[in-house]
């Protein structure tokens, strides 16, 4: 626009394809679960439609993805900059695989304990044997559903040749909605002298219609009310049983000011500092299909989506990192006294960040062999009004040999006795339900490393150099734990229900390291090696 003003403006169209099968052996509901008949009467060949060569009803013929940024130089050593931009995005591949192993071209049953097709022995060809009522469940599908056979919940079906309950995948009703990023940021830069220059930039993001998994069929055998959402004894649809739909609906916010301060090469320093302050907030992290920590939530309980909005899985507050070269100022004359005192140069880099999210679950309900049965999500703890979260010393009966405390066990409760089974105060409507702690309410330790370098160059030539260094990574030793490895809560004043409750017990893998990242190899102590190279 003028010499100083710059406006750049585009669009990118973007179509994804709707996954196929070239032999047609697509099967789906005709919508979503919510939206079909869970009449039991209605044979399930009327319910699951077959011989389909798409993966979804229907997928948007164009994305439009408009973008803008400006840069204004509105002093001579100062320039602002600001931009917009929608970006696309696209569902896992591992969504096909989900959907691409519905029945009847791909049967699942459940055998054994609580299992809908009966059945306990773990061998085949034993009295109630689950390995055969599984192998007779499939024989029976795989002959009735092309003839309407009616499921085995229905009272107008033969038991004979009745369909046991299947596992299914559902996608959502009529076209998809396809996820999308919505990406801005403001910044300002301004140079100091000739070398060194300041950074100041907002970055937001706003991601929609995210991918999120759900098991929408299930149901808990304890009592009338126990564990809302769940019903009781019986799921929604009786003709299935797990049954995972497909949504995208979630939704997730990042706000971030970011700090840059950089020192270009001048009088033998260079190096960066860069922080950022952040705030990153979802229902469901990485795409709900791959969990980003150990302990990462992933399915929500049905239709309570809203309710694990909270920090992201990898949302960091405050992160500081830094870098530096400097060569030492020292330029002896003489010859030999050169060999020994010219030439060095020191270097590292710093990380440091605040510590990621984590969750405190119940233990689950197992009395009497009953439970939730079909059904996923998370089963919070609650937290014990006034007592800190935190505490760092030693609980005796809860902390192990080896390991650090880091939650206080007594700050939190599980709606679940973990040494019977049953819920604590009774097995009623009242005590058995999931507990008031939020998602990701918990924090776990700060990180931080310092790699340091010395170098050394000496000249064998006028173009060849040797050059010797010593690396020291992670040169203060200092350890950097991981997430507490046990986050199922116990009973304050129990400790025989919290052993190990809380506690770190392994390091975690640095961003640097002399045996590299994710190789196998423990990188987390203080590591020194020496090298030597020619340099032409």
């Amino acid at each position: 626009m003028t010499r100083k003003l710059t406006w750049t403006f585009g669009v990118r169209d973007t179509f994804n394809s709707n996954p196929l099968n070239p032999n047609d052996q697509i099967a789906r509901l005709s919508g979503s679960f919510s939206s079909i008949s869970h009449d039991v009467n209605q044979p399930l060949n009327a319910a699951i439609q077959t011989h389909l060569g798409n993966l979804f009803s229907s997928t948007p013929l164009a994305i439009l993805q408009p973008r803008t940024a400006i840069a204004w130089q509105f002093e001579p050593k100062s320039v602002l900059r600001a931009g917009f931009g929608i970006f696309s995005d696209i569902l896992p591949g591992s969504v096909a695989d989900l959907i691409g192993t519905n029945p009847p071209y791909d049967k699942t049953f459940q055998g054994g304990l609580l299992g809908t097709v009966g059945g306990t022995a773990i061998a085949p060809a034993v009295p109630n044997s689950a390995v055969d009522a599984t192998v007779a469940a499939n024989q029976r599908l795989s002959s009735g559903f092309p003839q309407g056979q009616r499921s085995c919940a229905s009272p107008q079906a033969d038991p004979a040749t009745c369909l046991p309950p299947v596992a299914i995948t559902a996608v959502p009703t009529g076209t998809l909605h396809a996820p999308y990023f919505m990406e801005w940021s403001l910044g300002i830069e301004h140079q100091f002298g000739t070398t060194a220059s300041l950074l100041a930039r907002y970055v937001g993001t706003r991601a929609v219609n995210q991918p999120y998994l759900t098991q929408v069929n299930g149901y808990q055998t304890v009592c009338q009310g126990c564990f809302a959402p769940f019903p009781y004894m019986q799921p929604a649809d009786q003709r299935f049983s797990a049954v995972t739909q497909l949504a995208t609906g979630e939704n997730s916010h990042y706000n971030g000011l970011q700090l840059t301060a950089m020192k270009r090469l001048g009088h033998g320093l260079q190096g960066q500092l860069n922080y950022t302050w952040s705030r990153c907030m979802d229902t469901v992290s990485n795409g709900g299909f791959l969990q980003f920590s150990a302990g990462g939530i992933l399915s929500p309980l049905p239709g309570e989506l809203a309710r694990d909005y909270g920090p992201c899985d990898y949302d960091i507050r405050h992160n500081l990192n830094a870098e530096y070269v400097y060569q030492l100022p020292i330029h002896v004359r003489n010859r030999q006294l050169a060999q020994a005192f010219n030439g060095w140069q020191i270097s590292g880099t710093m990380f440091w960040h605040s510590g990621v999210p984590f969750s405190v679950l119940s233990t689950p309900f197992s009395a009497n062999g009953n439970g939730i049965v079909q059904g996923s999500g998370p089963q919070f703890a609650s937290v014990v009004p006034g007592a800190p979260l935190y505490q760092h010393d030693a609980v005796p009966g809860v902390t192990q040999a080896g390991t650090l405390q880091w939650l206080n066990p007594a700050a939190f409760v599980s709606s679940v006795d973990p040494s019977s089974g049953r819920c604590v105060g009774g097995d009623d409507p009242q005590h058995c339900q999931f507990g008031n702690l939020g998602r990701n309410a918990l924090r776990g330790p700060d990180f931080v490393w310092n790699d340091f370098y010395l170098t050394k160059w000496f000249p064998v030539s006028e173009r060849v150099k040797l050059r010797v260094e010593a690396q020291f990574f992670n040169v203060f030793n200092h350890p950097n734990f991981g997430l507490p490895s046990m986050t199922l809560a116990g009973i304050p004043g129990k400790p025989p229900t919290q052993t190990g409750f809380g506690a770190l017990a392994y390091t975690t893998s640095p961003p640097t390291g002399l045996l590299g990242v994710g190789l196998g190899g423990d990188s987390s102590p203080r590591m020194i090696a020496f090298q030597a190279r020619l340099e032409f």
